[in-house]
């Protein structure tokens, strides 16, 4: 089976009169900062003279850096790198009547906001083509003319910054105007007869011949069951080819084999509505699900077709031939093998994509009785970041978990919970870690963003939504802490002089 790359889916404000102490100098590097290796972090609050922004952190010395931050809109959050890293794709917006929904194309090279345009709703989900040419962006909420229900996906040429055309499917009109307007869509098999989906959340493949769109209907099952496949290379034609293919537990992303003849589709079932989580194929061939029983077929690619159950799954990543999947179930089990005031946890299950089978390690220590399978148990919440670091540490970042918030000042020995978890992946221990042991670091608050800084044992952690404002935090992954930063040695784990409330954080040279 051939390698399954993986293809998904704030700023402290900052002024030219910063403080000299613990901040970067610039070297011979990229734009105004003059740093070699950046990373962007997104910062939703105006204080004061300072802006929301892009704030820039030399990702080498964890240090800010002295320029202004990049403007974005009036609340930057989620940002998405082109696979080229020539640009930085950022979302504005708040879900208030205030919201500016300024969706931005920032140029890393020069540190600027090359482009923006105003989205007719809010996004969660853009993905960027293969060849770093286009952005699609789904907004559930955008109006369609003539139908019913709501969603469309902007279509974005990220060399003009400029919209290019919608995709939507409004069904077949019964009484068509003379001549009749061409078809938004064509559904393989159903003539145009198409139907219309919300669009929340979409995947691309790896090839680019492929978009898959997943809806989050709160009002439908069936909808909220379809998945969307889109050609990409139809879209700005007369007839733009979608196909609808229902059969599906409230999928939430696909994870495509490297020709993109099959996706492996993560349904999250009960946390999202549904019934059973899984992970389940689907063949982009024939647009087939696959069934309910794992099929296997010597030398086929994929060796293996259908559905692999799970207890949970809302999160997932792909790491060659292995899949690793976050998720609460809908009757969370009591957080087994940790030390912990919280009555319910998540659980992380591993499966093998080459036989869709679950892997789990045969020991859990110190939890789990030799030569067991047993579950990997995490902070509970919704989870929704996923990333694997330097020496085998796996980021695990929910929202709406069980915090332990202890009072101010915490008496001794306190505990201090939040919704990040560290998985160690490795067959021996990291640290003080076990192999396959779990870490509940003592930060508090939602994970809005986790960056693993490469060449570098560290991790960009941001965290704190929903309890002091978001923060930027550096994880040493070879013992699975804070990193001492000697330009912030009051604060652990920290930079100095970042002020407000970040929200995603992203390197954008290697």
């Amino acid at each position: 089976m051939k390698k399954i790359p993986i293809l998904l889916l704030f700023l402290a404000p900052a002024s030219l009169a910063w403080l000299s102490c613990g901040a970067a100098s610039p070297s011979t590097g990229t734009g105004s900062s003059g740093l070699k290796y950046r990373a962007f972090l997104t910062n939703n609050v105006s204080a004061g003279s300072a802006s929301a922004g892009i704030d820039i952190v030399d990702a080498i010395n964890d240090v800010r850096a002295i320029t202004s931050p990049i403007s974005a809109g009036n609340t930057p959050g989620m940002m998405v790198l082109t696979p080229n890293r020539v640009q930085t794709l950022v979302f504005s917006g708040n879900g208030t009547q205030f919201s500016d929904n300024q969706f931005s194309i920032i140029n890393n090279a020069n540190e600027q906001n090359a482009g923006h345009l105003t989205l007719p709703g809010m996004t969660q989900s853009f993905v960027v083509s293969p060849d770093s040419s286009t952005a699609y962006v789904a907004v559930p909420s955008a109006p369609v003319a003539g139908q019913p229900s709501p969603g469309i996906i902007d279509v974005i040429s990220l060399s003009s910054g400029t919209l290019t055309t919608t995709i939507s499917c409004p069904p077949l009109n019964p009484n068509p105007p003379n001549p009749p307007p061409p078809p938004m869509c064509v559904t393989q098999g159903q003539g145009d007869q198409g139907i219309n989906l919300p669009y929340t959340l979409l995947s691309m493949g790896n090839t680019g011949t492929r978009l898959l769109a997943f809806s989050q209907s709160q009002s439908s099952n069936s909808v909220a069951d379809t998945i969307a496949v889109i050609t990409p290379s139809s879209v700005g034609t007369p007839n733009p080819v979608v196909t609808f293919v229902s059969g599906f537990d409230h999928p939430v992303a696909a994870f495509f084999t490297g020709d993109d003849t099959t996706a492996y589709v993560l349904n999250c079932g009960p946390e999202c509505g549904g019934t059973q989580a899984s992970i389940q194929t689907l063949d982009l061939t024939t647009n087939t699900p696959g069934p309910s029983n794992v099929v296997c077929t010597p030398g086929g690619n994929p060796p293996c077709i259908g559905t692999v159950v799970l207890p949970a799954g809302s999160v997932a990543l792909v790491n060659g031939s292995t899949l690793y999947v976050a998720g609460t179930p809908l009757s969370p089990p009591p957080c087994t093998g940790q030390t912990t005031a919280a009555t319910t946890c998540g659980l992380l299950t591993i499966v093998d994509l080459n036989t869709l089978s679950v892997i789990q390690p045969a020991v859990q220590p110190p939890y789990c009785p030799a030569g067991q399978q047993c579950p990997i148990v995490i902070t509970d919440g919704y989870h929704t970041h996923l990333s694997l670091a330097a020496n085998g540490q796996l980021f695990i970042g929910a929202r709406n978990c069980t915090e332990i918030v202890p009072d101010i000042p915490p008496p001794t020995g306190a505990e201090i919970r939040g919704c990040l978890s560290i998985y160690n992946t490795l067959t021996t221990a990291d640290g003080t870690v076990p192999a396959g042991g779990v870490v509940i670091p003592p930060e508090t608050g939602d994970v809005t963003g986790i960056q693993p800084i490469a060449t570098r044992d560290v991790v960009y952690v941001v965290q704190g939504q929903s309890i002091q404002g978001g923060t930027l935090y550096i994880y040493d992954t070879t013992i699975d802490a804070l990193e001492y930063n000697p330009n912030n040695p009051n604060n652990p784990g920290q930079v100095f002089g970042l002020i407000g409330n970040f929200i995603d954080v992203k390197t954008v040279d290697f």
